[in-house]
């Protein structure tokens, strides 16, 4: 999370260089919420929805 506020403090960034800075950032930034979203609501609960699963069946 603290890579993704500064990457975001990047885009907000005035002066030499940020435009070109801002063409880097977007995408990366972007990913990384896009990451950051997936692991909490999508991976977790797949991953003990099948340890339930496989534990079930070794009983």
């Amino acid at each position: 999370m603290e890579t993704l506020m500064r990457l975001i403090s990047i885009m907000w960034s005035m002066g030499t260089g940020a435009d070109v800075m801002e063409r880097i950032d977007a995408p990366v930034a972007g990913r990384l919420f896009s990451s950051f979203i997936m692991e909490l609501p999508v991976y977790y609960p797949s991953f003990f929805y099948k340890k339930r699963e496989s534990c079930k069946n070794h009983e």
